[in-house]
């Protein structure tokens, strides 16, 4: 039985793959590791699956690593060097504080390490990891070309610069998107990554508090659900989380977009999908097909976003452990 569903997800893959015409691109390919470690994607896949199974909350943390990485400097594990003594990397950077789920890259490439020394960048197993632990919670699972390699350079500042705010209106993170080749359409779709994971209260007070320094709240959320937002997070509370998508916060599905829909979106970037012709769009598809397309979209935006800026051939580096460069 498992052998035989092992079979039919290799064949879905195949034909994902040949739709999306992505077997080649960038420098990138499929089975990239075939015959220099062709080992390497299953144990990738076990030990995620590993720490999944004890802590399924890490998916959601590790997709937002993926996305992190790619959005500074493209996707080539600088999300994971280490600061030294003369530089403040990205993991150290203010959006990225928060980031977790190190320890699951590092037991992958501890793995990889051992069975093929010094082949596998610690980009490509961030790429697989996020792949196989959305996967692993009943997510999409989508084709991921390989032959990246890692980046020598990490600068916490960038991060400010380069990654979408959770307070960012639509003109803003629509040019940010842009700038990364992604589409309009492609920031609808990854914003439906929200539909995991938790975020803390100090991300909204401003917006229930104090919006426009008055005194005030976000117009843009629902009036009956300010007062339960409210109840959850005091003034200058640092500490208490709060679901993303309520309800569904350990399953990957399309509910997100009803949350959005209704105005009940955590940021205000997600408010913000309401005030595009395109992004309203597409949440309002989403939301009242029960997510229809979804799955097979996040699949295709993903790829892409796993393309940008990828160092291939010579560039870069293999780094050996991957938090410091070799």
């Amino acid at each position: 039985m498992a052998i035989q569903k092992h079979i039919k997800l290799l064949v879905q893959l195949l034909i994902v793959a040949l739709a999306f015409g992505i077997a080649n691109g960038q420098g990138l390919k499929l089975g990239f590791y075939q015959k220099t470690c062709p080992r390497a994607e299953g144990i990738v896949w076990r030990t995620t699956a590993n720490h999944i199974y004890r802590a399924p909350s890490l998916a959601a943390a590790l997709l937002r690593m993926h996305f992190h990485d790619c959005f500074v400097r493209g996707c080539d594990g600088s999300v994971l060097l280490n600061s030294t003594k003369n530089n403040v990397a990205e993991k150290d950077g203010i959006p990225n504080l928060s980031i977790r789920g190190f320890q699951v890259i590092d037991a992958a490439k501890t793995a990889v390490e051992a069975a093929c020394p010094g082949v596998v960048s610690c980009s490509d197993i961030l790429a697989l990891v996020a792949r196989d632990a959305i996967h692993q919670i009943k997510g999409p699972y989508w084709p991921v070309p390989l032959g990246r390699r890692d980046g020598r350079v990490s600068i916490a500042s960038e991060t400010l610069t380069q990654l979408p705010a959770p307070f960012a209106n639509i003109t803003q993170l629509k040019a940010n998107f842009a700038s990364k080749g992604l589409s309009v359409k492609d920031l609808a779709v990854l914003s439906g990554g929200h539909t995991v994971g938790i975020s803390h209260c100090s991300t909204i007070t401003t917006r229930i508090y104090n919006f426009t320094g008055k005194g005030d709240t976000d117009p843009s959320i629902d009036p009956n659900y300010v007062p339960k937002l409210k109840s959850r997070c005091v003034p200058n509370d640092k500490t208490t989380l709060l679901s993303m998508d309520p309800g569904s916060t350990k399953s990957f599905d399309s509910d997100y977009y009803s949350v959005v829909l209704k105005r009940r979106g955590l940021f205000q970037s997600d408010a913000e999908l309401l005030n595009d012709k395109i992004t309203r769009a597409y949440v309002k598809l989403q939301a009242q097909s029960h997510g229809r397309t979804f799955f097979q979209d996040f699949q295709k935006s993903m790829v892409k976003m796993g393309k940008i800026g990828v160092l291939t051939g010579k560039a870069g580096e293999i780094r050996r452990h991957c938090a410091v460069i070799n």
